[in-house]
């Protein structure tokens, strides 16, 4: 066995793993922050199950002061203080090492930096055959040998970039990776208080090193610089000898650590289950012990292996003693098998007498797994490379498609569109896309093993590697190994690759895939998903592939014209804006808008902060000024206005597809926590309609010459969805009656008459009707009504129960269930998990709470336009309509409508979307039609 040695830099890795998950962190149900905890956890299985090295070892820094402080006061003293919830979650990381086998490293007086080089080199002299430093830390370039190598993990722990020599070179554009140093010596470091010399960044350095090769040569060759060069340098030469001092690694700490103190251990069974157990890993429980690993059972029930493993052990250790109390081998128990461990039968069908007997093997199979590889990801504009396909585990083809595409199609053509086969694939809407645009149509079942496992457990990730591993404990060929210098975005050049590398590659994407969809067959049926899944998710793929591929036509000249009255608009609400402050400053910096409003106008005696110590100048505290000075609503037109121009007049028209002239978007169903479909790229659902110039964006998408677009709309849905949910008379007998809702619903809660509701009533009714779904406070109801104090507003919203009694029972019992059962579903059986509801943390539980209440609601909405969308088009195919569906819009569907057949299309849309659901509320459709979107809607 090689000697490999994995260092880790312990405080880099858990700043980064907290930093990578602000936005969404991980709680657990105390209210705990884990997040740091779980990307370090996660870097740990990483290295340990794929990487097995012979040695490992954790560096922490300490406390106290290092020679670097002593040598400049001001060495890190810039930084703010640690996050309060990564401080808390420090002192477990060394737990989790520890538990890992792992040895944990620290010296005081000495930065982990300077450890890790210090092993780092000892270990090169003492013939490890690799070492890597395990850290997202540039500084560490400066160590790179052919032997030493950086090993940057990915922000929480899955996948890295190794940095050897070229690579330090090539990102530091420069010769020696020693001039690392010399680059912080020029340029400094932000991040640790390194100064440099102010003036001079990463290009300017550069330069200097290529011609004078490091710090004392530019120094002593100012001379020979020119203008504030020069006299920059000259000005900071001392500053630059020090920075390039501080930003040197030790090699030299007179650590005690023996190699053999530094050999992997084995984990504790102990330690690591209670762990697990503590910061509820749920998810790193089951990848590492199992899918079926619950923490109450995993005492005595813990197993890391396989199942043939297990029977194999069983038969072989019957009647022996059991292992050692707390113990287990977990190297070998949890190491992922790859394809270089794995027997295979991966062939090239590259004949015609191999394209038979692939044909003869996919009919006599019944249903196979396949793939497709491409030169990009745009279905419209790439090559098709090839087709993989499997029909039963470590077995598949690869038909290379470049070299007899016409042969390979005749053959594949007939199985494709025999609807007695079944076809499976991982994000399959990509597969049919790429074989549509080849002229090749897919019939009968196709089941996709991405939206299986999307709905059996939507909160982890759902790619294919990722699955792999979690489920079959397989580690699959990355991309990256296969075409190490692929440029993202670039189009992929297969020429290089070996053909049965790229068969090998492509057929093991089919055979996971296969293998992958025999497990969540089952695991639809026990998380009750199998009729979401077989019913909605996949009669809806071919509807999808078909609005993508047909898009929208869009007129670059109304866009044009909007655009320039935007501009208009913009430049007189920036002159009004200046005029009001007295000065003229950037009102895109928060920091200088922040000055005007609380320095020079003082709108707020104590105004809100940001982390970073600027005023925060968001939409909220935007909004909450707005009635102290005209300035403030300017400014939220303002930046309303500007990201209308730079998200949709700028953005759009490059979205227009060169081949087809239209835009295309793409809708993804396994995006959204409720269900609801999501659009990319570009994303045509958050385009705005309560602005008078979000709707002259609308005005540009139109429909084909000579037809019309047509707008279906589900007529305030979720209120009707609430009132079948609720079964309250009240709400029903109004949708019943036809009546105007909010005007209904103001009647009741303020006590008048239907003909006497007020303007101002019916708007309050209307929020209330909106926001009650989603859980909404009295203090957000008394903030979105702007009239009303806070008492009030829990006046209207008791007054609305009194009237409504069966949503207050409703919003009850869907909170009770879900605490108790720990999930929502909708009326078709969508499930939601939600992990926080019964969470110590009254924040965090609230929130859930809320979901609790709104999920079953807007679930149900998005099963209602999918449902519908499958209805119509299957109408549609059906009478052989010339007509189109385009795009769904939330509740909305836009059609471009063959004009002949408007009164046909008009009663199957109707009957389709009516139908889509039995609900006890009448449902109502708005049907609009106009040459673009605008008139249309």
């Amino acid at each position: 066995m090689s000697k490999t040695l994995y260092l880790l830099d312990g405080m880099a890795l858990a700043y980064r793993a907290h930093f990578a998950l602000i936005r969404s962190p991980i709680y657990t149900s105390k209210g705990f922050n884990s997040s740091a905890i779980f990307g370090f956890t996660g870097t740990l299985i990483e290295l340990v199950t794929k990487k097995q090295p012979s040695h490992l070892a954790v560096v922490f820094d300490t406390s106290a002061p290092t020679a670097r402080h002593i040598l400049h006061p001001e060495y890190k003293a810039q930084r703010e203080a640690m996050p309060e919830d990564l401080a808390a979650a420090m002192p477990h990381l060394s737990r989790v090492a520890e538990a890992f086998g792992i040895p944990v490293l620290k010296m005081d007086g000495y930065e982990a930096d300077d450890i890790i080089g210090t092993l780092a080199h000892r270990a090169e002299a003492d013939g490890f055959d690799e070492v890597y430093m395990v850290t997202p830390d540039k500084d560490f370039g400066q160590l790179v040998t052919e032997k030493i190598k950086m090993y940057r993990p990915s922000r929480q722990g899955d996948g890295a970039e190794i940095l050897g020599i070229d690579e330090i070179l090539a990102k530091w554009d420069i010769v020696r990776v020693d001039q690392v140093i010399d680059m912080l010596g020029l340029c400094g470091d932000v991040s640790d208080n390194i100064p440099g010399i102010p003036g001079i960044g990463p290009k300017t350095a550069a330069k200097l090193l290529k011609a004078y090769d490091n710090v004392d040569n530019i120094i002593d060759n100012v001379d020979k610089l020119k203008g504030k060069q020069q006299e920059r340098v000259r000005d900071n030469a001392e500053q630059a000898r020090l920075s390039k001092t501080l930003a040197t690694i030790q090699l030299d700490v007179p650590i005690d650590a023996e190699w053999d103190s530094l050999r992997l251990d084995a984990p504790s069974k102990d330690k690591l289950v209670p762990l697990f157990a503590e910061f509820e890993f749920r998810t790193l429980g089951k990848r590492i012990f199992g899918n079926d690993f619950k923490f109450q059972e995993a005492a005595s029930d813990l197993v890391l292996m396989s199942e043939d493993d297990e029977k194999t052990k069983a038969t072989k250790t019957s009647g022996a003693s059991a292992p050692e109390s707390g113990q287990l081998d977990f190297l070998t128990d949890i190491a992922l098998k790859t394809f270089a461990d794995t027997k295979t039968d991966y062939r090239i069908a590259d004949s015609a007498t191999t394209l038979a007997e692939l044909v003869a093997e996919l009919r006599a199979a019944g249903s196979f797994a396949f793939d497709t590889e491409t030169t990009g990801l745009n279905p419209r504009s790439v090559d098709l490379v090839g087709i993989s396909f499997s029909t039963k585990p470590h077995s598949g083809w690869f038909v290379p498609i470049s070299v007899f595409s016409a042969d390979a199609f005749e053959a594949l053509r007939p199985v494709f569109a025999d609807a007695s086969l079944n076809k499976i694939g991982h994000n399959l809407k990509f597969d049919l896309s790429i074989l549509a645009e080849q002229g090749i149509a897919v019939a009968g079942q196709c089941y996709d093993t991405m939206l299986a496992h999307a709905l059996i457990d939507p909160e982890q990730r759902h790619n294919l590697d990722t699955l792999s591993e979690d489920f079959l404990k397989y580690t699959t060929i990355r991309f990256s190994e296969l075409i190490p210098d692929a440029k993202k975005g670039a189009p992929i050049d297969y020429s290089g690759v070996d053909p049965q590398a790229l068969a090998d590659y492509a057929i093991e994407d089919a055979d996971v895939t296969l293998q992958l969809w025999e497990l969540f067959k089952a695991k639809l049926d026990e998380s009750g998903q199998a009729k979401v899944f077989y019913e909605i998710e996949t009669p809806l793929l071919p509807v999808l592939v078909a609005m993508e591929r047909e898009g929208i036509l869009m007129d670059k000249a109304t866009l044009a014209e909007t655009g320039k009255s935007l501009e208009g608009h913009i430049a007189e609400l920036h002159e009004s804006i200046s005029a009001d402050a007295g000065r003229e400053f950037n009102l895109n910096s928060p920091k200088q808008l922040g000055e005007v409003l609380f320095d020079d106008l003082k709108l707020v005696e104590k105004p809100k902060k940001t982390k970073t110590g600027q005023y925060a100048t968001n939409e909220q505290v935007l909004s909450s000024l707005a009635p102290k000075h005209p300035i403030v609503a300017n400014i939220l037109e303002y930046r309303q206005l500007t990201k209308l121009k730079s998200t949709y007049i700028d953005a759009l028209p490059n979205s227009i597809d060169a081949k087809s002239g239209r835009v295309h978007t793409n809708y993804g169903q396994v995006q959204t926590a409720t269900g609801r479909l999501s659009s990319n790229d570009p994303n045509l659902q958050n385009i705005p309609v309560r602005s008078a110039q979000g709707r002259e964006i609308r005005k540009a998408f139109i429909a084909r010459p000579g037809w019309k677009l047509m707008s279906a709309d589900y007529s305030q849905i979720e209120l009707r969805i609430l009132a079948a949910l609720t079964e309250d008379e009240g709400l029903l007998t109004a949708f019943r009656e036809g009546r105007d809702i909010h005007a209904a619903t103001a009647a009741k809660i303020f006590d008048v008459e239907l003909d006497a509701v007020t303007r101002e009533q019916r708007s309050t009714a209307k929020m209330v009707n909106f926001g009650i779904p989603y859980g909404i406070s009295a203090f957000g109801l008394a903030q979105r009504l702007g009239t009303v104090s806070r008492t009030e507003a829990q006046a209207i919203i008791n007054n609305y129960f009194e009237q409504f009694p069966g949503i207050p029972g409703y919003m009850t019992r869907i909170q009770e269930s879900a605490k108790e059962k720990g999930y929502v579903e909708t009326i078709t059986g969508r499930r939601r998990t939600l992990k926080d509801i019964n969470s110590r943390n009254g924040t965090i539980r609230a929130a859930a709470e809320r979901n609790a209440i709104n999920t079953p609601i807007q679930g149900t909405a998005a099963d209602m336009i999918k449902i519908a969308m499958v209805n119509v088009q299957n109408s549609l195919t059906k009478q052989k309509l010339n007509t189109r569906m385009l795009l769904q819009v939330h509740d909305e569907l836009i059609f471009d409508l063959d004009p002949s057949e408007e009164t046909a299309v008009r009663s199957l849309i109707t009957e389709g979307m009516k139908n889509a659901l039995d609900l006890k509320c009448p449902i109502e459709i708005d049907i609009g039609l106009g040459d673009n979107w605008l008139e249309a809607h």
